[in-house]
């Protein structure tokens, strides 16, 4: 044995070193060829399966899992060297919690790859229900197989531990103080909860919150962002759907009712507006044919109010029928009944001393 004397006092066993590097290397080469075929195996297996979801799966697994036999490789290589052992094991304490949490963390991504592509050809109203679930849900597992694994690596430092065996022993005012600190954390997890349980609204519904609408984009533990019409994303907390009103437009479906307002002269004769209405909604080929309605809601000493009330398939069509017959019906009022625009008018009796002035 060859011992190498260094300056402090310090020795170094080289072939002990030695011994530890050949065996973390054999362990190394071992385990990789036993993850090749135990890999190759189960691709074929998985390959005769009629289902996508296994070949998903095994993608995503196939790095933790890999790293995961190198681990045990070397563990194994460490039972039989002292040496390896005594600097194996610390490092060990961390990495077998780190790759239990890949692994399950890869695990949940995977699964809801697969459940998204299972929905792609699903009902449009069923897709996004069960995408709104899948997304909180899996964050959810996410966050608590992050929080499990950092803490199983934090308690394998003895400082760490002794911290939390004395937390255990008081764990009345620990749990009031972490209440405490963790309230709004708490609070948030709860509302995702609700949300995907519940379904107040979901991945790809049209909402109107705080006076703007837009569709739901992305649904967090903690918020939730709407893209605008015109490309502003909203940042609302998620408790907040919970807490307050909002406007939820595709519930159960896109088939809504949308109105045009149109404020005209009392004098306006009404069924002539009613009639061409009636005729350019009927043509118009976004609309569903399920309402249409003429109304005269309010009346006022300077003007009328009409409700023109008309439905579409989507809110999209809805908002471009809209817009149509709003277009439609000014021109049409404009050539055929000027007299029903209003027109702020100012009279001057006959004989009055300015009426003949220029």
């Amino acid at each position: 044995m060859i011992e190498e004397v260094i300056s402090g006092g310090l020795s170094v066993d080289w072939n002990a070193i030695a011994f530890s590097a050949l065996a973390v290397g054999i362990a190394v080469a071992v385990a990789y060829i036993a993850y090749l075929i135990v890999f190759k195996a189960v691709g074929k297996i998985a390959h005769l399966s009629e289902v996508s979801v296994d070949e998903i799966l095994l993608k995503r697994i196939r790095q933790p899992i890999k790293w995961s036999f190198i681990a045990i490789g070397i563990t194994l290589a460490a039972q039989t060297d002292p040496a390896l052992r005594q600097v194996w094991e610390p490092l060990a304490q961390f990495l077998r919690p780190a790759l239990l949490g890949w692994i399950a963390y890869n695990v949940v991504r995977g699964l809801t790859a697969a459940m998204e592509l299972r929905m792609a050809d699903a009902d449009p109203v069923a897709s996004r229900s069960r995408r709104t679930r899948i997304a909180v849900l899996s964050r959810i597992a996410v966050f608590a197989i992050v929080v499990i694994t950092v803490g199983l690596m934090l308690f394998a430092i003895p400082s760490v531990r002794t911290i939390g065996t004395t937390m255990l022993a008081s764990a009345g005012l620990a749990a009031l103080a972490i209440g405490a600190a963790a309230q709004p954390a708490l609070k948030s997890l709860i509302a995702g909860v609700q949300v995907a349980l519940t379904e107040p609204m979901r991945i790809g519904d049209l909402v109107k919150v705080d006076g703007d609408a837009g569709r739901v984009e992305e649904i967090h533990m903690s918020f939730v962002t709407v893209r605008t019409w015109d490309e502003r994303v909203l940042v609302v907390p998620t408790s907040s759907f919970l807490d307050h009103t909002f406007e939820n437009w595709s519930r159960l479906d896109e088939t809504l009712t949308g109105t045009v307002m149109l404020h005209l002269d009392p004098i306006t004769e009404v069924p002539p507006i009613r009639a061409e209405f009636e005729r350019y909604i009927q043509e118009h080929e976004l609309f569903d044919h399920r309402n249409m309605a003429l109304l005269l809601t309010e009346t006022w000493p300077e003007s009328i109010e009409l409700r023109l009330s008309m439905s579409a398939n989507t809110i999209g069509d809805l908002w471009q029928l809209r817009c149509d017959v709003r277009e439609h019906m000014m021109g049409w009022l404009r050539e055929n009944m000027e007299h029903a625009l209003i027109r702020h008018r100012l009279e001057v009796p006959h004989g009055h001393p300015k009426a003949g002035e220029p």
